[in-house]
């Protein structure tokens, strides 16, 4: 072989080797561009997962200040419709004390034979004022026979029952007790008896 074929011979090798580190460069930079792009991918799904959860933490956030809120709601309305309900319950209490007065006042004219005809205006006027009080949610709680119970009869005294069926029976009424709207304002206190 001649020197001109070994240069020729060499071109094609050098130009061979190019041509291969071409390729090999090519597919580097078409795997350093998948790469590219798979981090890319990754990246955005990353982000995409990020946002999926900072929506769903928002909306569990809100979801959760919405409840809050309509209790909230739904408290004060309560709150609200029991104050208008009870509302006059401190001046119906403190009415009470001149109810009985009345109460006193009617029985002891009851006993005065002169005092029969003041005795009539004198019920008139407690029977309106009972019934003004009744049309407000006033009511009287019932004691005579009832049996002892604590939450509307206060004991004051316990007493020998005259018979064994009124052991734990409410025998005398001191003071009257009242309910307002089913709530007591002010208890019976009675006589029990044991």
């Amino acid at each position: 072989m001649s020197e001109k074929d070994k240069e020729i011979q060499e071109e094609n090798i050098n130009a061979n080797v190019d041509t291969v580190n071409e390729d090999v460069a090519g597919e580097e930079t078409a795997t350093e561009q998948e790469n590219v792009e798979l981090t890319a991918e990754e990246k955005l799904q990353k982000e995409l997962d990020e946002a999926n959860e900072k929506v769903a933490t928002l909306e569990d956030k809100y979801l959760r200040q919405v409840a809050e809120f309509d209790n909230y709601r739904k408290r004060t309305l309560k709150e609200k419709a029991e104050l208008i309900k009870n509302g006059g319950e401190r001046a119906i209490e403190s009415i009470l004390p001149v109810l009985d007065d009345f109460e006193r006042a009617l029985s002891n004219m009851a006993k005065d034979e002169n005092a029969a005809e003041i005795m009539t205006g004198v019920e008139l006027i407690y029977n309106k004022f009972v019934g003004i009080l009744k049309q407000n949610g006033l009511q009287k709680i019932e004691t005579e026979g009832a049996d002892f119970n604590t939450d509307f009869h206060e004991a004051i005294a316990i007493i020998p029952a005259p018979s064994e069926e009124l052991k734990g029976k409410v025998l005398d009424c001191v003071q009257a007790g009242y309910t307002l709207n089913e709530k007591v304002i002010r208890h019976a206190k009675v006589a029990v008896g044991e």
